[in-house]
């Protein structure tokens, strides 16, 4: 049983619709059109592919976060799994469900998350982004930082599903500084979610403690707590400049992959929105599912 969940973290390292369409041009003001109050903005720290299909305290807490919100007019979510270099949103009909995964159960391999795409969606997405170049995307679907967490949310697959890439060759104040671009999104009814984890660091999980809740090593206790208190402090550039907050972000965060989600989502945070976190939980000592909405 070890060995098989030891495996289940291993391997997780790892034509547009033009507006000349009369009906689409209807669709693109009448179901984008602006909305007076702003949907919420979320981080999720998504954690092993399995909470995708199994029904425990993190899964539960996706399930309410999808019944509480206010129903989206779309889901747009920066996930940790797509790196690109270059800026890109997925821009088909139809996103594929991605398994960018192995060594788990067939049962996970099956599973297919139907959302359609919205081509329009993605058009105007890439022309609210002003300070990079950002390109439409046709190949890549939904991989499984988006897929495992939204079909949680949203079971029933009606709700159009965008991803946008995170260039990994650009720094996190670059992430920071290209998630405010998006906040016109906010208003027209659009769901924004960075799927990643601040804590994530796989070579040091803690096999003989999977099963132990809360269980964190010294450094991965103290920046779970130095996370969650810059964040409700909104000291943003602390945040962006994590690797000098303490000698332990080194290894919290080994590779920046999983933790640039949460600067889109604290790009998009206003003056006036109060975090509210949930999934507040260290896992095997070296990994933590700490999520946070704003709004």
């Amino acid at each position: 049983m070890k060995s098989m969940q030891r495996k289940h973290f291993i391997y997780t390292i790892g034509g547009l619709i033009t507006m000349g369409s009369l009906a689409g041009f209807k669709r693109y003001t009448d179901d984008l059109k602006e909305q007076e109050e702003k949907m919420p903005v979320l981080f999720i720290g998504h954690g092993s592919p399995m909470n995708g299909i199994e029904n425990n305290i993190f899964s539960a807490q996706w399930e309410k976060q999808g019944k509480e919100l206010p129903a989206p007019k779309a889901v747009l979510v920066i996930s940790a799994h797509w790196l690109t270099n270059g800026t890109h949103i997925t821009a088909m009909d139809h996103p594929k469900t991605i398994h960018d995964f192995g060594g788990f159960p067939q049962e996970l391999f099956e599973v297919q998350y139907p959302a359609p795409g919205d081509a329009l969606l993605a058009q105007q997405t890439k022309d609210l982004i002003k300070s990079t170049h950002a390109g439409l995307n046709h190949d890549w679907g939904l991989d499984h930082g988006a897929w495992t967490v939204v079909r949680r949310m949203y079971p029933d697959a009606k709700i159009p599903v965008l991803q946008l890439s995170i260039d990994y060759s650009k720094p996190a104040q670059y992430h920071y500084n290209l998630a405010k671009e998006l906040s016109a999104l906010r208003k027209k009814g659009v769901l924004i979610i960075g799927s990643g984890n601040m804590v994530h660091n796989l070579r040091m999980v803690a096999w003989d403690k999977l099963d132990t809740p809360g269980f964190g090593y010294d450094w991965a206790i103290e920046m779970h707590e130095l996370f969650k208190q810059k964040i409700t402090g909104g000291d943003h550039p602390a945040l962006i400049n994590y690797e000098s907050l303490s000698k332990s972000a080194k290894l919290a965060i080994p590779t920046p992959d999983h933790y640039y989600p949460l600067m889109y989502i604290l790009g998009l945070q206003e003056k006036n929105e109060a975090p509210s976190f949930f999934n507040d939980q260290l896992v095997a000592g070296s990994l933590n599912m700490t999520s946070v909405k704003f709004g």
